[in-house]
């Protein structure tokens, strides 16, 4: 197995599903995983057809709050992102990611914001697109970023119409339609780690 291919069977491997399609889901990857290195998108927009991508999510550990962007091309509230480059790891995608959309960066800046990424996924999901193009599959990790409501954030306008914080509770109110197919199955799997976490003895 290619090596980068292999670090992303550990990532997936090392995931416990939340539901039962979070199950199907991690052993249909590992599955393709196993069978083929073509894994990273080579020409845009599709090929190959199945291919890797990084969401990676802002969380304020405070409240729960998430920051969403609301996608030009995709018409919908989405985590920032994009594909996985040729033998790239995820996580650095998806640091790679926050840098070039929201100017998000590991640190703790002058004013004492601190940003910290998540290098393990907590959420998979394999997504068949439409709309966009002729459609193809994103295979997606989703990554943890850990950063206050306050953190300064320089979204970038060619691909956003706006950024904005969402609570959970407004999350549950909305039109599920407005989010990504699988958003609201994640915030629920957050919520469960969260509990999990505050359980946990120290």
């Amino acid at each position: 197995m290619r090596e980068s291919v292999a670090v992303v069977h550990d990532l997936v491997s090392g995931l416990v599903p939340g539901d039962r399609l979070e199950e199907e889901h991690r052993s249909e990857t590992l599955r393709w995983l196993r069978s083929t290195d073509d894994v990273f998108r080579r020409v845009k927009p599709a090929t190959p057809d199945r291919h890797l991508v990084s969401y990676v999510v802002p969380v304020d550990p405070a409240d729960g709050s998430v920051l969403l962007v609301d996608h030009v091309n995709a018409r919908l509230w989405l985590p920032p992102g994009g594909h996985v480059d040729p033998d790239e790891h995820p996580a650095y995608t998806a640091r790679r990611e926050a840098a070039e959309e929201l100017g998000l960066v590991s640190d703790d800046d002058a004013a004492g914001h601190r940003v910290r990424f998540r290098d393990r996924p907590v959420f998979l999901t394999v997504t068949r697109t439409v709309g966009i193009d002729a459609g193809h599959t994103d295979v997606s990790l989703w990554f943890l970023v850990e950063c206050g409501r306050e953190q300064p954030v320089t979204p970038d306008a060619g691909e956003f119409r706006q950024v904005r914080w969402w609570s959970p509770a407004e999350l549950f109110a909305a039109d599920p339609a407005r989010f990504d197919p699988h958003f609201l199955r994640f915030l629920t799997k957050l919520g469960e780690l969260d509990q999990a976490a505050a359980g946990s003895p120290d």
